[in-house]
């Protein structure tokens, strides 16, 4: 089993290697056809390949899907079959964290929840992937207070750094009801940016296919690149009326890393995406949205 692992992550990184390669060479098709297209000068960086790149543009067909992405191998089986979710905290969790790591569980649909105990990670990683779990969620806090939220996707990654602000639990408001267990319907707003859609993939792909009637909604509202957590039910009270129910908990997250690789590998793994919070623009710029 060990063996089967670590081929398939040998040949998982391969198939990543030859994607940027694969893109470069797309990209420079693409600037060569505009610039015939357009009746204009070839751009210097394809002046060198430009016979060579005009023979394969030949061979291009309109219905094709461009480069396969290392993403299209991270959830192949994504919509295909239900997530299998693992829940757990940081070592020697308090009472409130504790709290909050079931109803975080009973957010998605399915999920089982861990005691850590003295687990180490690299041992939960692995019984995780033998058990056919397809994310691990790491709550953390400080001082009882839950802010950090790691998604790990299983076997090969992507692995994101999340911190969480504003945490109202279900625990704190009195007189809430229960929590429905149906399969949500998901509302993702404002994540237009490459990085915003692969955030929202990472996300979007912890939960499994609704059916139409489901009266479950999540929402997750990005602004200024801080996402919105909001939990509802829902029903009709007339043809034109809709009455909405929070049902919590409610938070804000912010994400600051992006690893191409699972959490036992977390030393040794490319970051795909990391916040860079020290520079002279990292007020103004947006990362998740173009606007």
């Amino acid at each position: 089993m060990l063996r089967r692992q670590v081929r398939l992550r040998r040949e998982y990184l391969y198939r990543k290697a030859q994607e940027d390669r694969l893109r470069t060479i797309e990209e420079k098709k693409q600037n060569l056809k505009s610039a015939l297209d357009e009746n204009r000068l070839l751009p210097t960086e394809v002046r060198k390949d430009a016979l060579q790149l005009q023979k394969l543009l030949e061979y291009d067909d309109e219905g094709a899907e461009g480069v396969s992405s290392h993403i299209d191998d991270e959830y192949k089986w994504a919509g295909v079959e239900d997530p299998k979710i693992m829940v757990t905290t940081s070592r020697d969790p308090s009472s409130r964290l504790k709290m909050f790591a079931k109803e975080v569980k009973l957010m998605f649909p399915g999920a089982q929840r861990m005691n850590r105990g003295n687990h180490e990670i690299p041992t939960l990683v692995r019984a995780c992937k033998a058990n056919n779990v397809t994310d691990l969620v790491i709550l953390h806090e400080t001082r009882g207070q839950p802010d950090g939220l790691v998604v790990c996707h299983l076997p090969f990654g992507p692995t994101a750094y999340f911190t969480l602000y504003n945490v109202v639990m279900r625990h704190d408001v009195p007189d809430i009801g229960t929590m429905s267990e149906a399969y949500p319907h998901l509302i993702f707003h404002n994540f237009t940016s490459r990085l915003g859609k692969r955030v929202s993939n990472i996300l979007k792909y912890l939960f499994p296919v609704p059916k139409d009637d489901s009266r479950r909604v999540i929402t997750f509202a990005n602004q200024d690149d801080f996402i919105s957590f909001r939990h509802h039910t829902y029903k009709k009270t007339d043809h034109r009326n809709v009455e909405l129910t929070e049902v919590g908990p409610r938070f804000e997250m912010k994400l600051y890393m992006i690893k191409l690789g699972t959490l036992e590998n977390e030393n040794t793994a490319e970051v795909e995406w990391r916040q860079h919070a020290f520079t002279h623009t990292a007020k103004k710029r947006r990362f998740l949205s173009v606007q």
